[in-house]
């Protein structure tokens, strides 16, 4: 994309967040969307094909970031579940303007789903740290809603608490720690 599309893809993408935070996903409409992004008909679907492709791509452009899959810094080569942890709630606080008044609103639901999913390729990775006579999908499912209620607890918090403690705090509620 050259700028001119990203500045145009920037604006839509800003647009729909202002809308979810003031309005359900369901009652917002694409001329509500072109409206808040100043840009015509023809340019919105030159991006997007329908508004639930729009929402594809602003979680996916969202969570990629959250969970990419470099170290982070502070944490050396090769971390452990609670790194990973602490990672992501790092990456949730940098991006606290677009993530907390979308995870918390009245379409939080729908983020959270793609935001579960994502955690789930997290767990995945870490299942063989946990008791072997837990069903997988059991231990998934346990894991990916208690994390994420604890993300959603934490924004709530305002993030008062550090992203280490509130991962901390998570690996003792799973007698990992």
């Amino acid at each position: 994309m050259d700028r001119r599309q990203l500045k145009t893809r920037k604006a839509i993408f800003k647009a729909f967040r202002t809308l979810l935070e003031k309005k359900r996903y369901d009652h917002i409409t694409v001329q509500d969307i072109i409206d808040e992004a100043d840009v015509g008909r023809s340019t919105f679907y030159a991006h997007f094909e329908t508004k639930d492709l729009l929402l594809d791509a602003m979680c996916a452009e969202i969570f990629d970031h959250v969970f990419e899959n470099d170290p982070c810094p502070w944490a050396g080569k090769d971390y452990d579940l609670e790194g990973k942890l602490s990672h992501t709630l790092w990456h949730i606080r940098e991006e606290k303007t677009d993530l907390t008044g979308i995870l918390l609103s009245d379409s939080g639901e729908l983020f959270m789903n793609y935001f579960k999913a994502h955690l789930r390729t997290v767990f995945e990775g870490y299942l063989d740290t946990f008791h072997s006579e837990i069903p997988r999908e059991f231990l998934l499912n346990h894991l990916t809603g208690s994390f994420s209620e604890a993300v959603r607890w934490w924004l709530k918090q305002e993030t008062k608490i550090t992203p280490e403690e509130t991962a901390r705090y998570f690996m003792l509620s799973c007698g990992l720690r």
